[in-house]
């Protein structure tokens, strides 16, 4: 059956294989369902189409980050033990699936197709994708599981500075009288722009879940020694299945700093651009535009993205519970600079909320490795998706704790920096939490070990899975790890050309 070449056992690389292939083939998917953060796009198009307010359209995206969480929660085992492979295709299907319907809602003025399509279909294939290639990437890096990690993880940052650029342009293809000013578009356009972007989603992933392998049982990186492994602190060469990890400390405590890392991060990217403009304002009017509040948006993007790959590469040698020392600890002091001095310089401002959100990036980039460090590989996958229900947690939180504070100090457009410092220095509270519940972390202990073997499912041997396409040859490894890595760097270096330009603005 055509279905059976998804299962694990047929994506087993042959020797000689290049596990550099398996970055480019995360990053396809990544990429795409990053797209997630770039909703703002349309978000007034949609307003105005079905006569709706913020707050309504607003929770499309709030279900898909829900539906996220819990998908990831939920099918993380599934994912596992079924391969990337098959997760990938899935994630694709449903994604790509989830901007159709989404589309046919908006054509046919049904507001609820939209949540079921976007939201609902949508966010489980977000969920399923993210955790799709986390496992995969580890076994293929076991010396470097924080590169491995950050450089996947990176592309959720970088899809919408993809996203959001591309989609004003084919929102002014689609429309003539697209409003760059206001961003508002016919509702015509917007169901154009879903369904061209759930195709090109599509094939994207699809290329991503074709490329992926999986290691055989036997294999290691060239002179990587597993004994090495061990003798770092907090690192185990034993395993931890899922169902038994959730009843360690250290998934809890994990599962503590990335809520308080993530809640952080979010009350200063859910406000950034009016957040600004209320730091430098003279009586009733701010000295930094609209188009230059913009531009800050995107140099937050930068650093959410640089900060997902360049911490977590870091971890790897300064260890992960010392770089979430470093998120946390760093974090509270940068908070607490930016809310008693931040509205002295905006280069100061920019620099202080920038690193402040590398961080937030670097935590949800590290967060894999150091379910790795501590569980082992043997379920990290199912391990992670449960864990990322903090991020659906902090969703929630971040957001009304600073618009909780906001909403008390006065109306919009009219708030100044001492408004924010009182949500300010909650984060710096919240991060202390944080920093403690990282300081508690201790190895598991032995009583939650298992006896397993390589892979979840102890898939069959190389010779029991002919053909699946799993048989790239060492002789073409070359040409196609070219063409893998420029498939997924032409995209980025679009993002980000785009976002540098914007930002620039701000100065």
């Amino acid at each position: 059956m055509a279905i059976a070449v998804l299962d694990r056992r047929h994506t087993i690389a042959k020797p000689g294989f290049n596990r550099w292939l398996i970055p480019p083939a995360a990053l396809a998917v990544h990429l795409c369902i990053g797209q997630a953060y770039a909703t703002s796009v349309y978000k007034s198009s949609l307003v105005k189409h079905f006569d709706a307010s913020l707050t309504q359209i607003g929770i499309i995206f709030s279900i898909a980050i829900v539906m996220l969480g819990l998908s990831a929660a939920v099918f993380g085992t599934w994912v596992d033990t079924g391969g990337p492979r098959r997760a990938m295709v899935t994630a694709a299907l449903l994604w790509s699936g989830g901007f159709l319907v989404g589309a046919l809602g908006i054509a046919s003025d049904q507001l609820w197709l939209v949540y079921l399509g976007y939201g609902v279909i949508g966010g489980i294939g977000l969920g399923i994708g993210y955790i799709s290639p986390v496992s995969t990437l580890i076994k293929w890096f076991p010396d470097r599981p924080g590169l491995a990690t950050g450089m996947a993880i990176m592309g959720f940052g970088g899809g919408a500075m993809i996203a959001s650029p591309l989609s004003a342009k084919l929102l002014g293809i689609y429309d003539d009288k697209f409003d760059t000013a206001t961003g508002i578009a016919s509702g015509s356009a917007v169901a154009k722009l879903f369904v061209t972007l759930g195709l090109i989603y599509l094939v994207l992933m699809l290329f991503g879940a074709w490329l992926i392998r999986v290691p055989a049982d036997d294999w290691k990186p060239a002179g990587f020694d597993p004994a090495s492994v061990k003798s770092k602190a907090l690192v185990t060469t034993d395993n931890v299945s899922a169902a038994n990890s959730i009843r360690t400390r250290q998934f809890w405590l994990l599962w503590i700093v990335l809520f308080c890392n993530v809640t952080a991060g979010i009350g200063i990217l859910e406000q950034a651009a009016p957040m600004i403009q209320d730091f430098f304002r003279e009586g009733s009017t701010s000295t930094v535009s609209a188009a230059s509040a913009a531009g800050f948006v995107g140099l937050l993007s930068l650093f959410n993205l640089s900060g997902r790959f360049i911490w977590s590469s870091t971890s790897d040698v300064v260890g992960r519970k010392n770089i979430y020392v470093g998120y946390l600890g760093l974090g509270m002091v940068l908070y607490a600079f930016l809310a008693f001095q931040g509205s002295s310089s905006t280069i100061l401002f920019a620099l202080l909320a920038g690193v402040i959100i590398s961080f937030y990036g670097g935590g949800f980039a590290t967060a894999p490795a150091y379910l790795r460090d501590l569980f082992g590989t043997y379920q990290v996958g199912a391990i992670h998706g449960r864990l990322l229900t903090a991020w659906a947690a902090a969703g929630v939180v971040g957001p009304l704790i600073v618009n909780g504070f906001l909403d008390a100090q006065g109306e919009p457009g009219k708030l100044n920096a001492g408004d924010y410092r009182p949500a300010l220095l909650t984060m710096v509270a919240i991060l202390a939490i944080g920093f403690v519940a990282n300081l508690l972390i201790r190895p598991v202990a032995d009583r939650f070990h298992e006896e397993t073997t390589a892979e979840t499912d102890a898939p069959a041997p190389e010779s029991a899975a002919p053909g699946g396409g799993h048989d790239i040859a060492v002789d073409k490894a070359g040409p196609l790890l070219v063409i893998a890595w420029i498939v997924v760097a032409v995209p980025l270096a679009y993002g980000i050309y785009e976002t540098v330009v914007k930002a620039a603005n701000l100065f």
